[in-house]
């Protein structure tokens, strides 16, 4: 949208300048006027102002004749140009955008979700619900305005174009999440991401399971295949009728797998130690084993996934203790 708007605006600024440049050479060659006259002449004649005495021969009048044939063609097709931007809302989506990008440009540990679909919205759902911040990126204009709510930023392009990643603030954002209807569109999201960012979490969304490895050779950390899950779960419920699920535990708790990351302050460091406020109902170590309610001195390793049921600020404690580089001691 923005390109097409510079690009339509570029054009009539250079046919501009060229008409007027062009009108110059000629005055002062028709007329033998200097630069500054004959481009005050073309001026006057471009803008039909009449202001100024008439060429004095032929070679003159068929210059001013032809600039005012192409003048008003231009003025003309300036004024159709202006007025299609503002009666199709062109103008004011161009400036939505330029906002967004100025808002983005403040961003710090935030969220890119790539597509606005039914996977998208309610990642966003989700993410406004726990006051993190985000930015959409999506090529469809019809979802422009389904993505509109205090503090959504929205850049309409395609999500795995560069350009629309670093404007979205890849460098600075904490996570890309490649949610598009395709699967080849989330590889080549998270083909771009990686490149642009090496470092960056992807969680991308695996519409077919020959997908899912294809999306990890792509770059992407995490795959979620929103189908396999659904069916899981809807075996689950059906062969355990009594089970609610699993993550749905209660209005104030919630049930967490909160994997052990390199170098983080968990390792080597007992059950007792790291529990807190909440509660350690198993521990699946790396090497596949599984230890339901794991007594308070066992002691966890690198690559153990701990599941955890608790408060969300208790289970917030958990992910800082469990994830790479330094944190806050206890």
């Amino acid at each position: 949208m923005e390109r097409d708007v510079y690009r339509r605006l570029g054009f009539l600024g250079l046919a501009l300048a060229a008409l007027i440049a062009g009108g110059t050479v000629a005055y002062a060659i028709a007329e033998d006027k200097n630069a500054w006259d004959s481009f005050i002449w073309t001026v006057d004649t471009v803008a039909t102002t009449g202001s100024i005495q008439a060429p004095h021969d032929t070679a003159g009048e068929i210059v001013k004749v032809v600039l005012t044939f192409l003048g008003v063609g231009t003025l003309f097709y300036a004024l159709v140009t202006v007025t299609e931007l503002l009666v199709t809302g062109e103008l004011s989506t161009f400036l939505a955008e330029r906002r967004a990008r100025r808002m983005t440009e403040r961003l710090r540990d935030h969220f890119i979700v790539c597509g606005f679909g039914r996977v998208g919205r309610q990642v966003a759902a989700d993410l406004r619900a726990a006051d993190a911040l985000y930015v959409v990126i999506d090529a469809d204009s019809a979802n422009r305005d389904a993505a509109y709510a205090p503090g959504v930023r929205f850049l309409q392009a395609q999500p795995s174009d560069e350009d629309a990643l670093r404007d979205a603030g890849i460098a600075r954002a904490r996570a890309v999440i490649a949610c598009v209807d395709s699967d080849a569109e989330n590889i080549f999201i998270a083909l771009t991401a990686r490149e642009l960012r090496p470092d960056i979490a992807i969680v991308a969304r695996a519409s077919q399971e020959e997908s899912e490895s294809k999306l990890r050779r792509a770059g992407a950390t995490r795959v979620i295949s929103p189908y396999k899950s659904s069916g899981t779960e809807m075996a689950r419920l059906a062969l355990h009728p009594n089970v609610s699920g699993t993550m749905d535990v209660a209005a104030e708790y919630r049930l967490e797998e909160i994997a052990v990351q390199p170098g983080s302050m968990g390792i080597d460091r007992t059950v007792g130690d790291v529990r807190g406020g909440s509660f350690i109902v198993g521990v699946r170590h790396a090497d596949g084993s599984f230890s339901p309610q794991p007594a308070a001195d066992a002691v966890l390793a690198e690559g153990d996934v701990v599941m955890a049921i608790g408060t969300p600020r208790t289970l917030e404690r958990l992910e800082e203790l469990f994830k790479s580089g330094p944190i806050v001691p206890l």
